[in-house]
């Protein structure tokens, strides 16, 4: 099993450790619920250095980049970052990922430079699969064994963070970074994303930089209660944002459409890999589609529980569950026939010889 360079760190401060995605990871410190209205209330920091990162240098490095995902990179200026899948070929999705236009002081004269942040999960497969379709005059490095990250995320992330570095959080737009000198250590791209919708920054430094990193972060976080935060509530933070867990909510099975993320499909912007048939699924009109739930009863709908009408026959399948910290009820995501989709349909969850009364519900299910 791999580790990160934090996992003493972690195991020193008592965390729950277990396996994901091949690596040691925290799960919880002081608890889920915790740890969780911290991030939503105030400020957490998560080891996720498990994620993987890929550079993309060359002088079709954009087209490369084009044609293996399926939202518009041409529209990223220097500085900007993109939330994206990559199509597989078959209708499905190999993984999603966020795509970072690079300084160009990168690059060689009439170069571009990209970086892509993969799930830890799939590195192997999204390198295999890239470097297939690497037809073009671009070269890939991964540089995911030798790179660090931290997300600090929450309402006091930018307070707290603001002392460490010279880099204005306050004016950094969503979806933007810059690299900068960070608690003393140059070169740390620092990121306006995340993936709690509690708002926040993720730090990107080299591996032998992040301990430190950590150390003087939870430093500066002390008068703000900052607190370190495991990978259990990461997951309810993100579910109650209808965020799609790759492996659960989308996978090489599920349509980015089906799913919800046309928004990260353009299907007008040329040529890349499934355009035709992603645009023939929209013509025809979808099957299913990914919604969102909430429960009555107080149990917790688990992944892979049939969904099911009034009836109690068989439409769909839970993709993700959780009892949620901030609402204080059970929330989930599945897919279900259009039928069935609308806000406010009644439908079934199937959990063993229990039916759950459900309701299909708008994501997010938290509205800061």
């Amino acid at each position: 099993m791999k580790t990160t360079p934090l996992t003493d760190t972690h195991l020193a401060l008592g965390a729950r450790m277990a396996e994901f995605a091949g690596y040691n990871m925290p799960i919880s410190y002081s608890g889920i619920q915790e740890e969780h209205h911290a991030v939503r209330n105030g400020a957490g920091m998560f080891d996720v250095s498990h994620m993987g990162e890929f550079i993309v240098r060359g002088k079709e490095a954009l087209d490369l980049i084009q044609y293996v995902t399926s939202n518009d990179a041409s529209r990223l200026a220097v500085g900007d970052a993109q939330y994206s899948c990559l199509p597989n070929g078959q209708g499905g999705i190999v993984d999603d990922l966020l795509v970072y236009r690079l300084p160009e002081d990168m690059c060689a004269e009439g170069e571009q430079a990209f970086m892509l942040v993969v799930n830890a999960s799939n590195i192997e497969k999204d390198w295999d699969w890239i470097s297939r379709h690497n037809r073009f005059d671009t070269r890939l490095i991964n540089i995911s064994d030798e790179t660090g990250l931290l997300a600090v995320q929450g309402p006091k992330a930018a307070q707290l963070l603001q002392p460490l570095t010279d880099v204005d959080l306050a004016s950094m737009k969503y979806y933007t970074f810059s690299k900068g000198r960070f608690a003393g250590i140059d070169n740390v791209l620092i990121s306006a994303t995340g993936y709690t919708g509690a708002g926040g920054f993720e730090l990107y430094a080299a591996n032998e930089h992040i301990v430190a990193l950590w150390n003087a972060v939870m430093k500066a976080g002390k008068p703000y209660d900052l607190k370190p935060i495991g990978l259990g509530a990461r997951d309810t933070l993100r579910l109650e944002m209808g965020y799609c867990l790759y492996g659960n909510d989308i996978d090489d099975g599920t349509s980015p459409l089906e799913a919800g993320l046309g928004w990260i499909t353009k299907l007008q912007k040329g040529d890349f890999i499934d355009a035709e048939t992603l645009r023939r699924q929209k013509a025809e009109g979808l099957q299913r589609k990914l919604v969102g739930f909430v429960l009555d009863d107080r149990r917790v709908p688990r992944h892979g529980y049939p969904i099911e009408d009034m009836n109690g026959n068989e439409i769909g399948v839970v993709s993700s569950g959780t009892q949620s910290p901030s609402l204080g009820h059970p929330v989930g995501m599945g897919y279900v026939p259009l039928a069935f989709a609308a806000e406010g349909t009644p439908i079934l969850i199937a959990a063993g010889g229990k039916k759950l009364s459900a309701t299909v519900a708008k994501v997010p299910f938290y509205k800061r």
